[in-house]
């Protein structure tokens, strides 16, 4: 029987450990949403032309929203000059899409969008809503290419990596000190769980 019921805390230990796990990234999930916009390009399909273009699309607007925010101060400033510019943003990738020889449509909108858990540069970010600029090539059933317009971890450079100080001191300034430090840990602690994914 004392074998079993080791088995047994051990079981809920590790079912504890999953629950705290969970609340930890949908609290830590839900107080970043508030101080990103996240910026989101899907293809039009997983074909390695389509892929292609998705990243000529996402240089093309990255090219052009750089400079019309480059001396934005806040998130609501941000999301209100972005929300101003959809039919520049869709102009910017028609040309691109038109000047390679396709026809597909494309639209630009920020609405509330669901990501699953993404990395990027040396931040995890947990999965849930967060507000995003989305631009969708055709019908938009290809993989899809994020960053961080908001504080601007995009534009920093033409490679659109998470490397540069200053992106850094600008997510560190909107997030407080354990949120960013959380930020950076729940890469490390998703690896810890990888083999649980079906769980979440």
């Amino acid at each position: 029987m004392k074998k079993y019921y080791k088995i047994g805390m051990v079981i809920l230990g590790f079912v504890l450990l999953v629950i705290a796990y969970r609340y930890r990234s949908h609290r830590l999930q839900e107080d970043i949403a508030e101080r990103i916009l996240r910026f989101h390009v899907v293809a039009n399909s997983n074909t390695e032309q389509d892929q292609t273009l998705k990243l000529k699309v996402r240089d093309r607007i990255g090219e052009y929203l750089r400079e019309e925010l480059a001396d934005v101060q806040d998130l609501e400033e941000c999301e209100q000059i972005v929300s101003g510019l959809l039919a520049q943003i869709e102009h910017c990738a028609r040309e691109v899409i038109t000047g390679e020889g396709y026809s597909y449509p494309v639209k630009a909108v920020v609405k509330d969008t669901k990501f699953p858990v993404k990395t990027y540069g040396s931040y995890s970010f947990p999965a849930g809503t967060y507000r995003a600029l989305n631009v969708v090539i055709g019908s938009g059933a290809g993989e899809n290419w994020w960053c961080v317009m908001y504080p601007n971890l995009c534009f920093a450079n033409a490679v659109y990596r998470v490397e540069d100080e200053n992106s850094k001191e600008e997510l560190q300034s909107v997030l407080t000190e354990d949120e960013y430090k959380e930020l950076m840990a729940e890469g490390k602690i998703r690896v810890k769980f990888k083999y649980l994914d079906f769980i979440f």
